[in-house]
């Protein structure tokens, strides 16, 4: 990704004057003619007298004056003022290549930041979004398997059907978000030695619970900084004994999982 940019001036909220307008009033002390310089620039001679009269009522005072005519003829030439407002802007887009140039140089690093906001403002019902990249696509004839890396070193398994797979264009190295339901994730607190069916096994520690009049909300702090969110009934909740601080594993099924790039 690249960046560019362009920079005018504005007095009051009002436009002063870009590169169109600047070029103008240059080409105007190069040939010495509004209709010449309009010519150069590719403007009507209507067109840049209203662009060097909405000019001068910006500047607050004339940034051109004709010459009397003579054996040459007459002509316009800039005052003072204008000859100092078109180096000035020179000066000024300069500087701001300069800038876009260096702001450019870490594009990379400007266009992870962006996926990270995006993917914070998304909204979405699922308390779980994960973001990741995937790491394998097992084609099948009518679904399809996709792994997904989280932060971590985890990973979370989806089943999509192949149409969804095709569209979404998932493939190794593809930035992927995964949304789960916390109502789909199943809580262990003694996973060892334990065997399911279900794909997706998230091992980390509890670091909230929230018991309510029927359910709790329990959250697992996983390895690399993620979270993920399970609502169980609070009878379970009781018998399990759930406490901050306790090694618990996060359990659900790859078909609970909505994958989205």
């Amino acid at each position: 990704m690249a960046l560019q940019g362009s920079v005018w001036m504005t007095i009051g909220g009002q436009k002063l004057g870009g590169r169109e307008r600047m070029d103008l009033l240059a080409a105007i002390a190069e040939h010495g003619s509004i209709t010449a310089a309009a010519k150069a620039v590719g403007l009507s001679y209507k067109g840049a007298w209203d662009a060097i009269e909405a000019m001068n009522n910006l500047a607050g005072e004339p940034l051109l004056e004709r010459l009397a005519g003579g054996k040459g003829g007459g002509g316009t030439r800039l005052t003072p003022r204008g000859l100092q407002l078109v180096e000035n802007f020179a000066k000024i887009e300069a500087a701001h290549r300069r800038f876009v140039a260096a702001l450019s140089g870490q594009s990379q690093a400007l266009a992870d930041d962006l996926l990270v906001i995006r993917n914070l403002t998304m909204k979405t019902s699922a308390r779980n979004q994960f973001s990741g990249t995937v790491v394998a696509v097992t084609r099948g004839a009518v679904n399809d398997e996709v792994a997904l890396a989280i932060a971590g070193g985890q990973q979370i398994i989806a089943t999509i059907t192949r149409d969804s797979s095709d569209s979404l264009a998932l493939a190794p190295g593809v930035s992927a978000w995964a949304l789960i339901k916390a109502s789909s994730i199943i809580v262990l607190t003694e996973a060892e030695g334990a065997r399911f069916s279900a794909r997706n096994q998230l091992v980390g520690t509890i670091s909230r619970v929230q018991e309510g009049a029927v359910n709790t909300e329990v959250s697992i702090a996983l390895a690399g900084g993620a979270t993920v969110a399970a609502i169980v009934t609070r009878e379970s909740g009781k018998a399990l004994e759930l406490a901050v601080g306790m090694p618990a594993t996060a359990i659900f099924k790859a078909s609970a999982v909505i994958l989205g790039t």
